[in-house]
């Protein structure tokens, strides 16, 4: 099969050599290219004749699709494959897989980590200690003694749940299905209004999807305890940006920390979060980690062999 990685992995040239080698030996084609590009045009040339193509979160529409008769296999090195139209990979037999799970330790402690920045005004004390200035007005809270609710256990909420376990937080989940791991860790589980109007600290771990796109709307951010922080390391299309600044800025909500946003970084300068208050923004770098980049990329090579030799794995359409 022809095989073409679209993108860089953010790993070693050695390592997608080393990733790639026993694909060639076995009779496979290769090639891979060192840039990055969203132009559908672009794509459709790097992909020309190529049954597999490997992307990470490049957007996949239609249009490039149905321009490559030969394709057969579109392995997407991330978890989510929103960006990909896996509508049109269904229409022209294309089977779409993901790598789940390379990133759940990455994106977890990014959540602990930002919940902290929040809570102790980290970005604050360092403008602060580099302006001159003192600890006047920045103390902080505790997670310790707080209620925490995971909305989405999956791997990584609970994952999430387990750590704020540990920092002596009580942890409540919301899923359409209970996680027995979850509940295994402590986890209480409410209905969604319950859980917000409980907790403390709320956190997000739902994929994008069609019942999920603007799931933390005005109505449910008004639900939620008043100073709560709403924390999202998910996808940006799952809150409401505007309702959510909104509420930080009629000092509803306590703060909040965000990594993922309605676009990719670069923002919009009109993005309702960049003037909000109590905040702590970071540029989609949940998954962001050498090991994390480690993981995919085997992943994502281990996807393809998988399909090669006619057991495809990690499916998700």
């Amino acid at each position: 099969m022809n095989i073409a990685l679209l993108e860089p992995l953010s790993v070693p040239e050695r390592t997608v050599a080393e990733l790639s080698s026993p694909l060639v030996a076995a009779g496979h084609s290769f090639k891979a290219f060192p840039t990055r590009t969203t132009d559908p045009d672009e794509l459709r040339e790097r992909a020309e004749g190529a049954d597999v193509v490997i992307i990470a979160n490049t957007p996949f529409p239609a249009s490039v699709v149905d321009a490559l008769p030969k394709l057969k296999l579109v392995d997407v090195a991330f978890t989510g494959v929103d960006l990909v139209d896996t509508e049109a990979c269904r229409t022209q037999g294309v089977t779409v897989c993901n790598c789940a799970g390379y990133s759940d330790a990455a994106v977890a402690e990014l959540v602990m980590g930002l919940t902290v920045d929040v809570l102790r005004h980290v970005p604050s004390g360092q403008r602060a200690v580099h302006g001159g200035g003192t600890s006047e007005g920045l103390m902080g809270t505790e997670i310790a003694g707080k209620t925490v609710g995971v909305i989405g256990t999956g791997r990584i909420g609970t994952r999430v749940a387990r750590l704020f376990s540990a920092f002596g937080a009580k942890v409540l989940g919301y899923a359409r299905h209970p996680n027995p791991a979850c509940m295994d860790a402590g986890v209480s589980y409410r209905g969604l209004d319950a859980l917000l109007a409980e907790s403390d600290i709320v956190t997000l771990h739902l994929p994008l999807t069609e019942a999920t796109r603007g799931f933390i709307d005005a109505e449910k951010i008004a639900a939620m305890k008043k100073g709560a922080v709403l924390v999202n390391c998910a996808r940006g299309p799952i809150v409401d940006a505007k309702a959510l600044a909104d509420a930080l800025v009629s000092g509803h909500l306590g703060g909040a920390a965000v990594d993922v946003f309605d676009q990719e970084p670069p923002l919009d300068p009109s993005c309702p979060l960049l003037s909000a208050p109590r905040t702590v923004l970071t540029p989609h770098v949940g998954y962001y980690t050498a090991e994390a980049m480690e993981r995919r990329a085997k992943i994502a090579f281990a996807n393809v062999a998988a399909f090669c030799e006619g057991n495809p794995q990690n499916v998700v359409a």
